[in-house]
C-alpha cells in the first residue's frame, strides 16, 4: 500500500489578536518579497506594453503620464498579489496580502475614477471635488472591509427602509444601487472618452468637424444608455418615464422651437461641413474665426478678441460669408492718388514692389496694380494683393503696404495731391 503524504493546510486568521500574532512571524517577509516581486513584475509588464503599443508620448487613461500613472498597472498589481496570495495560503498563515488586496482594489478604483472624470471632462471645476470624493469612499469601504465591519453595517442598513408605492427600499439598497450607477456611468464616460479620442486623431478641417459630431453623437448615445442602466439598479421603474417622455415632446414641439431647430441646425453644419472650425466667417457684421461648432450654438473669435456665441440656426437660414470655404485665400486692396503729370509706368512699378516686398502678400496669385480713376485731384491707382493667413490680422499687413508706398514715392519724388477745387467768383 503506498503512502501518500498529506500537506495540511494552515488554519486561517479570523480573530483580531490572531490577525496581529501574525504580522510579527517571519512569514510576513516572505510576503513582503512576493508584494515586491508582483509590484516590479507588474511595472515590467506595463513598460514593455507601453514600448510595443507606441505609447511613450501619450497620457492615456489606461498608462497614464509615467508608468504607475495609469490604470494598468495598479489592475496588474492587483491580479498578481491576489495569485502570490492563494498561491502563500497553501503553505503559510497570510497576513500582509490579506490587506494588500482591500488596499490595491481601493487603489484601483480611485484611479479609475480619477482618470476617467479627467480624460471626459477636462476643464471642469466640480470634477476635483468628486475624485475626492471618490477616494475617500474607496478608502472608507478598505477599511470596513480589512476590519470586517462590512458585513455588519451592510445588515444595519438593510434594517433601514421604507415603502414607496409597491416598492419597499433600503438604505443598503439605495447605496448599492447608487455605487452601480456611479460604475456604469464612468464606464459609459470611459468607453465615449476612448471613442472621442480615436475619432478625433489625425483629424483636420472639414474631416475634424464631421468627426466631432460622431463623437457628441456617441457620447450622449452612450451616457442615455448608461443613465436608463443606472436608473433601473436603483430600482426606479422605467415605466413612469414615459409619461415624461410624452410631455417632453409636447414641449419640444409647442414651447421648444427654437431650441430644437438650433440642435437640428448644428448636426447640419457638422455633416454638410459648410462651414469648419478654423474657417474665417462673416456673420452680419461680425468677422472671426470659428474656434467651437456645439450642438446648439457657434462660437466666432475675432481677431481683437472677442467672441461671438451664434445659435446655428442664424447660421442656416441667414447669409453667411465664409471667407475659408474653398481656400484660405482673402483679397485685399489699397487706393493711392498720384498727380497727373506723375509717371504711370513708374509709379505702377513702386506700387507692385511695395506689395512684393510684404512675406505674407501671396505669389500666386500675385499681386497687381491698375488704373482705376481719374479723380479730381489726381489719378487713381489700386493695388490688389492675396493673403493666406488672415487670422494673423489684416490691418497690419495694409498698413505695413501703405508705409511702403508711401516711403517709395516721396524717394522717387512723385507728388501725392492734396484737394484741390476752383472756386468761381462773380
Amino acid at each position: 500500500m503506498t503512502l501518500v503524504p498529506q500537506v495540511s493546510t494552515p488554519e486561517p486568521i479570523d480573530d483580531f489578536q490572531g490577525w496581529l500574532d501574525a504580522f510579527t512571524q517571519t512569514g510576513v517577509l516572505i510576503e513582503l518579497a512576493a508584494l515586491a516581486v508582483c509590484a516590479l513584475l507588474a511595472w515590467a509588464l506595463v513598460r514593455g506594453l507601453r514600448r510595443g503599443l507606441g505609447q511613450e508620448d501619450t497620457r492615456s487613461i489606461w498608462f497614464g503620464r509615467r508608468n504607475v500613472d495609469g490604470v494598468l498597472f495598479p489592475l496588474l498589481l492587483l491580479c498578481l498579489a491576489f495569485v502570490a496570495r492563494e498561491v502563500l495560503a497553501k503553505l503559510m498563515p497570510v497576513a500582509l496580502l490579506k490587506v494588500a488586496i482591500p488596499v490595491l482594489v481601493s487603489l484601483l478604483v480611485i484611479r479609475v475614477g480619477v482618470k476617467v472624470l479627467q480624460a471626459a471632462f477636462t476643464e471642469s471645476k466640480w470634477v476635483r471635488p468628486l475624485e475626492r470624493s471618490i477616494s475617500w469612499m474607496a478608502w472608507l469601504a478598505m477599511v470596513l472591509w480589512v476590519s470586517g465591519l462590512l458585513p455588519v453595517v451592510l445588515n444595519e442598513l438593510d434594517q433601514i427602509g421604507w415603502k414607496v408605492g409597491n416598492s419597499h427600499l433600503t438604505l443598503r439598497n439605495m447605496l448599492e444601487g447608487a455605487v452601480t450607477a456611479g460604475a456604469v456611468l464612468i464606464f459609459t464616460l470611459w468607453l465615449s472618452a476612448g471613442i472621442e479620442t480615436r475619432v478625433l486623431r489625425n483629424a483636420t478641417g472639414g474631416e475634424l468637424s464631421l468627426r466631432k459630431a460622431i463623437s457628441n453623437a456617441a457620447r450622449a448615445l452612450l451616457m442615455f444608455v448608461g443613465l436608463i442602466i443606472a436608473l433601473s439598479s436603483v430600482g426606479i421603474d422605467l415605466t413612469a418615464l414615459s409619461v415624461l417622455g410624452g410631455a417632453v415632446g409636447v414641449g419640444i414641439g409647442l414651447g421648444l422651437q427654437k431650441l430644437a431647430a438650433n440642435y437640428v441646425s448644428g448636426f447640419v453644419i457638422l455633416a454638410e461641413r459648410s462651414m469648419r472650425i478654423g474657417d474665417n466667417v462673416r456673420v452680419d457684421t461680425f468677422e472671426g474665426v470659428i474656434t467651437q461648432i456645439n450642438a446648439r450654438y457657434t462660437v466666432i473669435r475675432s481677431l481683437t478678441g472677442r467672441e461671438s456665441i451664434v445659435p446655428n440656426e442664424m447660421l442656416i437660414t441667414s447669409r453667411v460669408e465664409n471667407l475659408s470655404l474653398a481656400d484660405s485665400n482673402v483679397y485685399q486692396s489699397t487706393l493711392v492718388t498720384v498727380g497727373y503729370d506723375s509717371d504711370v509706368d513708374l509709379v505702377k512699378g513702386l506700387l507692385l514692389q511695395a506689395a512684393l516686398d510684404q512675406a505674407r502678400v501671396l505669389r500666386e496669385p500675385g499681386p497687381f496694380v491698375q488704373l482705376s480713376n481719374f479723380g479730381a485731384d489726381g489719378l487713381e491707382f489700386s493695388v490688389g494683393y492675396w493673403i493666406a493667413d488672415p487670422e494673423l490680422g489684416q490691418g497690419g499687413l495694409k498698413s505695413d503696404i501703405n508705409l511702403a508706398i508711401l516711403a517709395a514715392l516721396r524717394a522717387h519724388q512723385i507728388d501725392i495731391p492734396y484737394p484741390q477745387r476752383v472756386v468761381h467768383q462773380r
